[in-house]
């Protein structure tokens, strides 16, 4: 079970396309397993690209983790730091302030 619920998330998760965002709850819902959102971070947190500490599972390319980010706007965690996932996120074209995705106002 544990081992599909891996599969499934990082399948999720290596959609997510450049700029774009999910948080932990909406990988979850998509995996099917509704209320796995902390099982979905701790799967991210095993993906870290070093080789000794790589998932096993090498159908899968580098999943970009640093896209999933808690329901309320905070970054959340990640493997190589928070700083680091702030970097990328905000190269990708996101605007951060005080550790939380902004999101422009809609007219």
């Amino acid at each position: 079970m544990q081992k599909d619920l891996t599969r499934n998330v990082l399948k999720i998760v290596g959609r997510i396309p450049k700029g774009h965002l999910m948080t932990y709850s909406q990988v979850a819902k998509r995996s099917g397993s509704v209320k796995a959102y902390r099982a979905v971070g701790n799967i991210l947190h095993k993906n870290f690209r070093e080789a000794q500490k790589q998932l096993p599972l090498a159908e899968f390319r580098p999943v970009p983790c640093h896209r999933v980010i808690r329901s309320d706007g905070y970054l959340g965690g990640y493997a190589q730091g928070s700083q680091k996932k702030q970097n990328l996120l905000e190269k990708e074209g996101h605007v951060i302030n005080n550790g939380r995705i902004v999101i422009p106002k809609l007219n």
